[in-house]
């Protein structure tokens, strides 16, 4: 590994020597194959069910419901504890 100094007349500590930036040889060609997930899509026809429903306002309440778990834990065991 060469760490190419920042400023080449002020190296700091740690940066490679002259020497072994001038004979540092670039690597060409592919270096780490990159592959594309496959991603299949399911396609089917929207029912007149799907359409009545409101995802925005149903995914809402879900992070709510998520987010208020504990609170809501809470809650209840003092609830339960004062009666």
């Amino acid at each position: 590994l060469i760490l190419f100094p920042r400023k080449t007349k002020k190296p700091k500590k740690g940066d490679s020597s002259p020497e072994d930036c001038s004979n540092a040889k670039q690597l060409t060609g592919p270096l780490i194959p990159i592959k594309k997930p496959e991603f299949k899509i399911d396609s089917r026809k929207i029912t007149a069910e799907m359409k009545k429903e409101n995802v925005y306002a149903k995914l809402r309440k879900a992070r709510s419901d998520a987010r208020l778990v504990g609170i809501r834990k809470k809650r209840a065991a003092e609830k339960e504890a004062a009666e």
